[in-house]
């Protein structure tokens, strides 16, 4: 083909990224360390579609926030003409579904979920235009013990990725009537101060102004500091309730702090709200926020239903993990079939076969472009694949029905290498697997995770 038809590549949309097989293993990590810890506190699993009717998240999320005014990504159906979005949070759908397939009729429901969401806005780190979200919700609890039990579960979710850099912040938003006195508070406060206030704050003056307590314009602090806090205007019931998750918490040293110019952007949030932060990834210091949603059933035509949750952005938990070194972890296989001729490459893939059947991750190697490759080539391979062995299967191991043993991260036997009987080759490598950095529940396990220095 000439150079002037050649043809154009097509890249990936800005803001939606890749994730490429070497940064597949962190991602691992995190999302079996998450169902893990979920599963041991009675979770189950949820999964909504990522396309759900636009009312939806405009009712849910209110009109006047900046997800509905400009962040949603919208489209009319050109088949039906239905108006679509795709979702920038699930905590709507995940609703919506519930109320659809009736799921607390038997009893309250703890599920979680995981998956992309979509926003646009401008690209920077921790934040992107598709994003992933692991979340939880308790549907039908009304008790502060739900809220501290999703703290409780974060934190350990924390302590098992070992990242000690995350701290918590707690409020009360208090219910509709209690928010409601303090908003009229709050818009005469603003009134009074209203050549202090950034275009921003003045736009969302009368249509959001809890969202103004918000702010990260510097000049603005002192104003926002002096202003009225919502805590005072809290009722005997919702003070109870804050009382009760603090008491919780305290009773199992879980350290917070009260913020009271915590709030969401989301009108469907009510009572408690929290927040862990982070000071490591400059702007985007919130990992994990959520908070009660009491009214939501209610607001999508379901029958009032209390409710609990959070949402914890994936992307920035990762790059905690990665300043915690985490980054290093490999998704190695436990070993990498090397073989040369026609009778060893039969051979290779029956032994490979042998060892998957024992549960340990075998990489055979396969020919590439350029063919098969020499055994210098292949174990350059092998070595980059962070398998802990190889095993070498030539025309000389393949007519004396043997193979080659080599250790690929341990100078602990003699040559690093040794020869070892075709049929015993599966015994003899589980065994040495199993002896040095793996334990036996997980070479009994198929699917496990193996992490190689």
């Amino acid at each position: 083909m000439s150079e002037d038809k050649k043809i154009e590549k097509i890249s990936g949309i800005k803001g939606m990224n890749d994730i490429l097989p070497e940064q597949a293993a962190l991602w691992e990590l995190f999302e079996n360390t998450v169902q893990s810890v979920l599963k041991s506190y009675g979770f189950q699993q949820m999964r909504t579609p990522i396309v759900e009717a636009t009312p939806l998240f405009a009712r849910g999320l209110g009109a006047v926030t900046d997800i509905v005014e400009k962040e949603m990504y919208s489209f009319e159906d050109a088949m039906n003409g239905d108006k679509l979005t795709l979702r920038p949070e699930n905590t709507a759908g995940i609703v919506r579904a519930a109320i659809e397939h009736n799921i607390t009729y038997e009893g309250p429901k703890r599920v979680w979920y995981n998956g992309p969401m979509f926003r646009h806005e401008k690209p920077q780190r921790g934040r992107y235009r598709q994003f992933h979200q692991v979340g939880a919700e308790a549907l039908g609890f009304s008790g502060p013990d739900i809220d501290a039990e999703l703290i409780a579960m974060c934190q350990r979710l924390w302590d098992d990725l070992g990242l000690s850099n995350v701290r918590l912040e707690l409020n009360s938003i208090g219910d509709a009537v209690e928010r409601n006195q303090h908003r009229a508070e709050l818009i005469a406060y603003f009134e009074r101060h209203k050549e202090q206030l950034d275009a921003e704050a003045q736009r969302r003056l009368y249509s959001n102004p809890l969202r103004i307590l918000d702010t990260k314009n510097p000049a603005m602090q002192d104003l926002v500091n002096n202003a009225p806090k919502l805590l005072d205007f809290l009722g005997e019931e919702s003070k109870a309730h804050f009382e009760g998750v603090q008491k919780i918490l305290r009773h199992n040293s879980i350290p917070f702090t009260i913020n009271p110019r915590l709030v969401r952007g989301m009108d469907y949030y009510n009572r408690t709200v929290f927040e862990w932060v982070t000071d490591e990834l400059g702007a985007q210091g919130t990992v994990c926020a959520g908070g009660r949603y009491d009214a939501l059933f209610t607001i999508f035509g379901g029958k009032s239903t209390p409710a609990c949750g959070f949402a914890m952005g994936v992307e920035r938990l990762l790059e905690l993990m990665k300043l915690n070194g985490d980054a290093e972890f490999a998704n190695g296989c436990d070993v990498y079939l090397v073989h040369q001729g026609e009778q060893a490459q039969m051979q290779s893939f029956v032994l490979g076969e042998r060892l998957r059947d024992a549960g340990l991750d075998v990489v055979l190697h396969c020919a590439s472009a350029t063919g098969i490759g020499s055994f210098k080539s292949q174990m350059k391979k092998a070595d980059a694949s962070g398998a802990a062995f190889a095993v070498i299967i030539g025309e000389d191991e393949a007519a004396a029905e043997t193979v080659t043993v080599k250790s690929m991260r341990s100078d602990d036997f003699a040559n690093n290498q040794i020869s070892v009987p075709f049929d015993t080759a599966v015994d003899y490598l589980v065994d040495q697997i199993v002896g040095t950095d793996h334990d036996e529940s997980q070479c009994d396990n198929p699917n496990h995770i193996h992490i190689h220095h």
